[in-house]
């Protein structure tokens, strides 16, 4: 239900909002807090603590200044930053709230405010500077509810007011017209029925543009594995084998760590992409919970080399619990699971809530440019008789090269490979997502991986901005 689900989708930042966004991100740009204070280089924790106080308040002097040069050096010399206690809560709940609806941006500046914040929130920490930094995030919900009128959430035609109208394959042009005069019929009665002294239009419109862009964060990011999963099923099934196409997989060989016949395997993919699927149709809950066990004055974290560098390893309970809540969902939806249930959430594998959060946010990024490639092969040999020639001597046609790499990821990105043990990689809902990532790893040793070029391909990473 919309209503349930607002609870936990960021409001729309508006045009003031956003330009203070720019100063929060701006700071957290040219700031060096976590190189600074997670360096593991200290002597003792009262010298690491010292280090994370300059930090913070140099943070919030500038923040303060910037808006005001007189009100900061008065904060400089008086230490009061008590006072401003609304001012900093809101501009860091501000940026929390972009990011948890813009994934892909921030990607540098909110991992450094989060670990800041959470450092604020350490008793001595908190005790001197003499104010809690953490503001609840204002999500549709609450702002309605501050209003009053909640009642929105619930009426006939908010399904239709916040749907995305997407350009479908086989969507004709007067198909899409009526839908979106649908969609704007729906706001317009919205509107005007729910307006009062209390809640504007304008108001009622930026609830609705929030959860319509929550819809659209769902649509293109679980799009993808929705496709994979097509994919598997047009393409391969699991009671019977094409010649050359098994998927099947034995330990110790091509990097494979497990060993499974052509049917366990294709469960083994179908229910992995399901599960992540899941957890993306989830994500903006799971964002709250992580920044709450994050946030959270009575969880402490150990600064530890995990193999991969100093990370902040922090039980996440609250973020645990709803995994285990949406693995149990997956797995009673299947006849048999396949592989282990062992969910990595503070330990060395997956070290706090930022990183399971961070980790699960690159499916789409995983998925997406294989599915852009198929699709965009596809158009490309219909228009170019050189490319499709090209394709037809060098991988047997176009049908047979979507198989063939649709066959290698299927088989090769769910073995069980990308670490040197069974605990960090092999069946573990975590080492599932580890071994996609060594195929992508591998993905320009591959023969099609030429094809992924001519398609645009650039990296699956993207924008690291």
């Amino acid at each position: 239900p919309v209503a349930e689900r607002a609870k936990f989708i960021p409001l729309r930042l508006s045009l003031a909002e956003r330009k203070m966004l720019r100063l929060v991100e701006s700071s957290m740009k040219c700031s060096t807090y976590t190189t600074s204070v997670d360096s593991g280089t200290f002597k003792n924790e009262a010298k690491r603590t010292h280090k994370m106080l300059q930090g913070i308040t140099g943070v919030l002097h500038g923040l303060v200044m910037s808006c005001n040069y007189e009100a900061g050096q008065k904060l400089v010399e008086e230490r009061d930053f008590a006072q401003y206690e609304s001012y900093f809560q809101s501009q860091f709940e501000i940026a929390r709230r972009h990011k948890v609806m813009n994934p892909e941006k921030m990607r540098a500046e909110y991992g450094k405010m989060v670990y800041m914040m959470a450092d604020a929130m350490k008793p001595e920490i908190k005790d001197s500077l003499g104010f809690d930094i953490k503001g609840d995030l204002l999500t549709v919900y609450k702002f309605l509810e501050e209003k009053g009128e909640t009642d929105l959430l619930e009426d006939k035609y908010i399904e239709i007011a916040t749907e995305e109208v997407l350009a479908e394959k086989g969507k004709s042009r007067q198909e899409i017209q009526s839908q979106i005069k649908k969609k704007e019929k729906a706001v317009r009665y919205i509107k005007e029925k729910y307006s009062s002294h209390n809640l504007s239009e304008e108001e009622i419109h930026l609830c609705l543009y929030s959860i319509c862009d929550n819809n659209s964060y769902l649509n293109s990011n679980r799009l993808p594995v929705d496709k994979m999963i097509s994919y598997l099923r047009e393409y391969f099934s699991p009671t019977s084998i094409d010649e050359g196409y098994s998927l099947s997989i034995v330990s110790g060989e091509s990097g494979a760590r497990l060993s499974h016949s052509h049917g366990r395997q294709y469960y083994f993919a179908l229910q992995s992409l399901t599960l992540w699927r899941d957890i993306l149709d989830d994500m903006f809950r799971l964002w709250s919970l992580a920044e709450s066990d994050l946030l959270s004055s009575s969880l402490s974290y150990s600064l530890m080399d995990t193999g991969q560098g100093m990370h902040r390893v922090q039980q996440a309970p609250q973020t645990y619990r709803a995994m285990q809540s949406l693995l149990k969902r997956v797995q009673d939806n299947v006849e048999t699971w396949i592989g282990s249930s062992m969910i990595h959430l503070g330990d060395h594998n997956v070290p706090n809530a930022l990183n399971f959060i961070d980790k699960y946010t690159q499916v789409p990024r995983i998925l997406g440019p294989i599915v852009v490639c198929l699709e965009n092969v596809e158009k490309m040999v219909e228009d170019d008789e050189n490319l499709e020639t090209f394709v037809n001597r060098s991988f047997g046609g176009l049908e047979k090269l979507k198989k063939d790499i649709l066959y290698d990821f299927f088989k090769s990105a769910f073995d069980g490979s990308g670490a040197s043990n069974f605990y960090d990689a092999g069946s573990c809902i975590d080492g599932r997502l580890t071994s996609a990532w060594n195929w992508c790893q591998a993905l320009p040793e591959k023969d099609f991986y030429i094809i992924f070029k001519l398609t645009g391909f650039t990296g699956f990473d993207g924008d690291f901005r």
